[in-house]
């Protein structure tokens, strides 16, 4: 498990860092995940794991503090990330905590079976770096307007080629 801060440009006391809990199995893209939030100067605090089922043991422990988000990539070992979500939104305890799927497909149908399961958005794995920090800004951007708007269809899946728009 990595733990990571992120500095904000705002001092701290100004901004209370999001803490983010990140289902990843692949190393390079937990790297690339926390540098692309760095550079989005989104103030945060990254706990990660490698697969679903250590994301639901963090999620149990009680001596943890609940993430305000929770990121998922979809395809894990041990558990998966589909299977990790279902067993979060089933738990009355966890269910609240927003979460984002995370993956490379953009299938229809995986994307459907995500939002079924209860998942809050979608997001395709961008190519470029400077891609994934637009996606991420826009995520927390999204994040922050469906807790005022209520949940909205048309901005659950975000990729590279919806990033620029509204």
């Amino acid at each position: 498990m990595i733990s990571a801060e992120n500095p904000d440009a705002e001092s701290p006391k100004e901004k209370e860092p999001i803490k983010i809990l990140l289902a990843e199995d692949d190393t390079e893209d937990q790297e690339l995940f926390i540098d692309a939030l760095d550079e989005a100067q989104i103030a945060s605090e990254v706990t990660t794991v490698e697969n679903g089922q250590e994301l639901l043991d963090t999620l149990r422990d009680e001596s943890q503090s609940d993430p305000d988000i929770i990121f998922i990539d979809v395809n894990m070992p041990v558990k998966g990330g589909k299977k990790a979500l279902e067993e979060i939104k089933k738990d009355d305890d966890l269910r609240g905590i927003p979460t984002v799927m995370l993956s490379t497909w953009d299938h229809p149908a995986d994307i459907e079976d995500t939002f079924a399961k209860g998942a809050d958005l979608y997001v395709q794995k961008p190519n470029s770096f400077n891609v994934f920090v637009l996606l991420l800004k826009k995520v927390f951007l999204l994040h922050w307007a469906k807790a005022l708007l209520g949940p909205v269809r048309n901005l659950f899946f975000v990729s590279e080629k919806n990033v620029g728009k509204g």
